[in-house]
């Protein structure tokens, strides 16, 4: 169950992000619809806790370096190897489509680094966006890794019949799919998740942590290369990581 203070917060540090420039309690009461005591109550307590502060006297509230501070504390302590950052950054100028890295949180994929396309028409990623785990190809991906224990639990909470006209309808479906992804050594979505939009990953391990490559991008352009850019991939993992580790990401993909 979400909680709406902290919807709030969210929604409040997307506001500044996206703005760009401080805000008055005025400017934030309008444009949320909150109570202007609501607004003047959260605007405060972050301005206490040293995470707002006023530019100017009077104008208007922005987010200080405090959060910078944070966000960088939060990665020193388990930072995104850097090779995963060149893999994305290598496909995304080889492949020309939007390419990101994914790992695991509990029913989700999370996208935790993302080069997105130039194309007019592409598929459109941030950090942080999250995609269901089980219809993905970045989800999928990412389970093939899971002791089949961890999986089939994940498998048993997952909804179905609520995604794209693609996606899979029952947890045998979910199987089927990841046992003929795990034969060919790659994994796909083709409208299962968003519609008209495909992608083609590839699971990969790094010590005790799981990520997955993912390229992806209209379906259009993505129908007739999914295996094209499967070899992409992994030739990118080669080259970054080493010819030996690209065959052992391909061996790691045990389903049975």
């Amino acid at each position: 169950m979400a909680v709406r203070q902290i919807e709030n917060l969210i929604a409040l540090l997307e506001y500044f992000a996206e703005r760009q420039e401080p805000a008055t309690l005025a400017d934030i009461a309008r444009d949320f619809g909150w109570p202007r005591s609501s607004a003047h109550n959260i605007l405060i307590t972050l301005s206490y806790a040293g995470y707002l502060y006023e530019p100017k006297a009077r104008g208007g509230y922005y987010p200080s370096s405090r959060w910078t501070q944070l966000g960088q504390a939060f990665s020193d302590g388990e930072p995104l190897p850097e090779a995963l950052r060149n893999i994305i950054v290598d496909l995304g100028k080889r492949t020309g489509e939007t390419a990101w890295i994914s790992a695991p949180s509990g029913l989700y994929a999370v996208f935790l680094a993302v080069v997105e396309s130039l194309a007019a028409v592409r598929y459109a990623a941030q950090v942080g966006n999250r995609v269901p785990i089980h219809i993905t190809a970045s989800g999928q991906a990412l389970m093939s890794q899971m002791p089949e224990r961890d999986r089939e639990i994940l498998l048993r909470k997952a909804s179905y019949g609520n995604w794209g006209r693609n996606a899979a309808r029952s947890i045998e479906e979910v199987r089927q799919q990841m046992a003929e992804a795990a034969e060919r050594g790659w994994f796909k979505s083709a409208s299962y998740f968003s519609p008209d939009l495909g992608g083609v990953a590839v699971p990969i391990v790094l010590g005790s942590r799981v990520f997955s490559v993912t390229v992806a991008g209209p379906i259009y352009r993505m129908e007739d290369r999914f295996a094209p850019y499967a070899e992409e991939i992994y030739a990118a993992i080669a080259r970054e990581l080493g010819a030996d580790h690209c065959a052992r990401t391909l061996k790691g993909i045990r389903l049975p």
